[in-house]
C-alpha cells in the first residue's frame, strides 16, 4: 500500500475532509442568506449567484468521486445526443439502485458545465437536512412529501417558477420514489401484477404523478428526457464510505434523449410512456448483466480540475486556523481547552457520519414497502 493510498483509509484524514466540507457548507449557507437581499432587485442575478457557490459545495463530493477515490465514469449514448449536454434545460431520469447514483450523476453535470444549476424533485424531510437541505432551498429545489393529495399544488408552483431559469438546468427525476431494496421490489410487483402492468427485474414500478406533472408544467422550458440507466462493472455496490476510503469503482451510464414533443402530452398516455420506458430500462440492465456493457458509443468525457482547485482553496482557508487552533490548545496544557476540542472533533466526526448515513441504502426511508400497495 502506497502512502497516498495509507492515508485515504486514516480516520483523521476523512475527520478533516468532513470539516473542510462541514464548515465551508456553513459559510456558503449563510452568504445564500444574505443574497436573498438580490431576490426583489435582480431574481435573476440572485439566481446565478447561487448556481455558483452550490456548485463550491457540491463539487467538492464531485472532486471525491473524481480525484480522491479516481472513479471512472463511461457514458454510452450517441455523438448526437452527447453534443446536446449542458445546452440545453433538460429532465433527467435516473434509476435508483445505488447509494452514490445522485454522485455519478453529479459528476456527469459538472463535466458539463451545469452542476450549480442542477435540479431535483426531492422529500421534504431532506429540506431540514444540514448543508444539503439548506443550500437546495436557495437553490428553489422542488420538495414533497410524497404525498399527491398534499404536494400537487405545492411541486405545480415550484415547477412553474422554475419556467425562466436562466441557465441550463438539469432536473433530476427518480421516478420509482425510493431506492430500491428486495422488499420494495417485491411489494411493487405485487401492485404491478394487480393493475396489470409488466413486472420489472430491477427497477421499482414507476410512479407517475411526479413524471406528467414535471412534463407538463415545463413543457416550452425543457427541450428534451434524458433517460440514463446506471450500473457499475464487476456487479460492484458502492458507497460513499467506501469512495471516502479511495476505493475506485467503474460507473457506466446508458444515455437515450428523447425529445420533449415526442413525449404525449395526455396525462395517462405520458404515464403509459413511462411504463414503457422502464420496460426498456430493464431490458438495458438485463443486458448489461449479461453482456457487462450497454449498447451505443462509449464516451468519457474528461473531468476538469475546477472541484479539485475548490477543495484545495476551502482546504488551504479553513484548515490553518484550526491546525493552528488545535496547536494553541495542546501547548496550553489545560486540560478544561484539552478535553473541549476532543469533544469538539468527536461532535463533528458524529456529524459527517450522520450526513454520509443520509446515502445509505440500510438507513434509507421506509416509502415504498408500504406506499406501494395505495393507488397512485
Amino acid at each position: 500500500m502506497g502512502f497516498i493510498a495509507f492515508l485515504k483509509t486514516q480516520f483523521i484524514v476523512h475527520l478533516l475532509i468532513g470539516f473542510v466540507f462541514v464548515v465551508s457548507g456553513l459559510i456558503i449557507n449563510f452568504i445564500q442568506l444574505c443574497t436573498l437581499v438580490l431576490w426583489p432587485i435582480n431574481k435573476q442575478f440572485y439566481r446565478r449567484v447561487n448556481c455558483r457557490l452550490a456548485y463550491s459545495l457540491w463539487s467538492q463530493l464531485v472532486m471525491l468521486l473524481e480525484w480522491w477515490s479516481g472513479t471512472e465514469c463511461t457514458l454510452f449514448s450517441d455523438e448526437a445526443t452527447v453534443n446536446t449536454f449542458g445546452k440545453e434545460h433538460v429532465i433527467i431520469i435516473l434509476n435508483h439502485n445505488f447509494e452514490i447514483d445522485f454522485l455519478c450523476g453529479w459528476t456527469m453535470t459538472e463535466r458539463f458545465g451545469v452542476l450549480g444549476s442542477s435540479k431535483v424533485l426531492a422529500k421534504r424531510e431532506l429540506l431540514y437536512v444540514p448543508l444539503i437541505g439548506w443550500t437546495w432551498y436557495f437553490l428553489e429545489i422542488v420538495f414533497c412529501k410524497r404525498k399527491w393529495e398534499e404536494d400537487r399544488d405545492t411541486v405545480i408552483e415550484g415547477l412553474k417558477r422554475l419556467a425562466d431559469y436562466p441557465e441550463y438546468m438539469w432536473f433530476l427525476l427518480y421516478c420509482e420514489g425510493t431506492r430500491f431494496t428486495e422488499t420494495k421490489h417485491r411489494i411493487s410487483m405485487e401492485v404491478a401484477e394487480s393493475k396489470g402492468l409488466p413486472k420489472l427485474k430491477y427497477h421499482l414500478l414507476p410512479r407517475t404523478k411526479g413524471f406528467t406533472t414535471a412534463v407538463q408544467c415545463l413543457r416550452g422550458t425543457v427541450s428534451a428526457v434524458y433517460d440514463v440507466t446506471l450500473n457499475f462493472r464487476g456487479n460492484k455496490n458502492p458507497s460513499l464510505l467506501g469512495i471516502l476510503y479511495g476505493k475506485k469503482y467503474e460507473a457506466d451510464m446508458c444515455v437515450r434523449r428523447f425529445p420533449l414533443e415526442d413525449i404525449p402530452q395526455d396525462e395517462k398516455e405520458a404515464a403509459n410512456w413511462l411504463h414503457k420506458l422502464y420496460q426498456e430500462k430493464d431490458a438495458l440492465q438485463e443486458m448489461y448483466n449479461q453482456e457487462g456493457i450497454f449498447p451505443g458509443q462509449q464516451f468519457k468525457p474528461p473531468r476538469r480540475p475546477w472541484t479539485l482547485l475548490n477543495f484545495l482553496f476551502w482546504a488551504t482557508v479553513l484548515l490553518s486556523p484550526l491546525f493552528t487552533f488545535g496547536f494553541g490548545v495542546f501547548a496550553s496544557g489545560s486540560p478544561l481547552l484539552i478535553l473541549a476540542f476532543l469533544g469538539l472533533v468527536g461532535a463533528a466526526s458524529f456529524g459527517v457520519r450522520r450526513l454520509i448515513g443520509v446515502t445509505e441504502i440500510e438507513k434509507g426511508s421506509s416509502y415504498g414497502n408500504q406506499e406501494f400497495k395505495k393507488k397512485e
